[in-house]
């Protein structure tokens, strides 16, 4: 019978292991303009790899993804309207 008073081991804990601070993280790096513009034009599409969505996850931040998102967005706005003015224009004539 295990006695009351002695101290279990945690479950993150291996056996045999010192208790400690956890082994360092990997430091963060952070994704390039050029990989959260790739993440936003595939997502405006709704198409994106598993690997792809997982490490955009642990490199992208949420800022990063609103600003490129509005951007793009604002870009292909522009664009539908460039297209509708230039149809428009060659109807007219």
């Amino acid at each position: 019978m295990i006695d009351e008073m002695t101290p279990r081991p945690r479950a993150d804990e291996a056996p045999g292991r010192e208790p400690g601070p956890p082994a360092d993280d990997p430091p963060r790096r952070d994704a390039t303009l050029r990989e959260v513009f790739g993440a936003v034009f595939w997502s405006f599409f709704g198409v994106r790899k598993g690997r792809h969505m997982q490490r955009d996850a642990l490199t992208i931040r949420p800022h990063q993804v609103v600003i490129v998102g509005v951007v793009c967005g604002a870009i292909f706005v522009l664009a539908l309207l460039l297209v509708v003015r230039v149809v428009i224009r060659s109807a007219g004539a």
